[in-house]
């Protein structure tokens, strides 16, 4: 594999790492600054376009209370160089929370680079199983 390849992809994965810890903090501010100005991301129940409407999507509603500790785990990935500017990829994921194995799934994506490095331009979040005793609202799953 080329160097060039392997920075790109090696950028890729980092920004996938900023998204997923940023999440699990809590910081969602950062979370949306990993989108393109029109990049959006797609979840069960919702749809924001840009980082200032992700934000707002990723804020309202109620959380359980009891729910104090999310982390999400990145497994199988496979990510498709586009040309200099794009990319696709496809990430499986689990979401551990208070009781455990609380969900998981898998992110769609498209990725874009701009003059700042890489950036989401679109992500999917697609739920494949929900624990029934989650401590996250009820999400659609695909299964």
């Amino acid at each position: 594999m080329p160097h060039s390849e392997q920075a790109e992809r090696a950028a890729i994965t980092q920004l996938m790492a900023r998204y997923t810890m940023s999440g699990d903090r809590g910081d969602v501010k950062s979370l949306a600054a990993c989108f393109a100005h029109d990049g959006v991301l797609e979840f069960p129940g919702a749809r924001a376009e840009g980082p200032d409407d992700i934000v707002k999507a990723l804020t309202s509603g109620t959380r359980d209370p009891a729910l104090s500790l999310v982390r999400h785990h990145l497994t199988s990935s496979l990510v498709e160089l586009g040309g200099s500017s794009g990319a696709t990829g496809r990430t499986y994921f689990q979401v551990f929370s208070n009781i455990g194995l609380d969900h998981a799934g898998v992110y769609v994506d498209r990725f874009v680079r701009l003059p700042g490095g890489w950036y989401f331009h679109h992500r999917q979040v697609r739920i494949d199983w929900q624990s029934p005793d989650s401590l996250f609202r009820k999400f659609e799953t695909r299964h």
